[in-house]
């Protein structure tokens, strides 16, 4: 979706240990001749990842989301569908 909002190549990565990693997407972006290249990360709060991430960027990379107000949004939004559900018991999933 980020790809075809932006009209730009997108290399999805992982900053654990799967692969690719983030190192390796910013590689083959630059092997096809990509040079500004951007990290852009869904991390909440700043840490290892975030930082190991960024430093990753060759040109710029996003911030975590932290107080950003989509986020705020995004976990009302949560919150009210949960609220809605009705609760399963223990016994309605022994049924299942």
């Amino acid at each position: 979706l980020l790809a075809e909002r932006l009209g730009v190549p997108v290399v999805p990565a992982y900053a654990s240990a799967a692969a690719p990693t983030v190192a390796a997407a910013v590689r083959a972006l630059a092997a096809r001749g990509r040079h500004r290249i951007a990290v852009a990360s869904y991390f909440t709060a700043p840490g290892r990842f975030a930082t190991e991430c960024a430093a990753a960027a060759p040109w710029i990379a996003a911030a975590p989301l932290g107080t950003h107000a989509a986020m705020a949004r995004l976990i009302l939004h949560r919150y009210d569908q949960t609220v809605a559900t009705p609760a399963t018991t223990e016994q309605e999933l022994a049924a299942v």
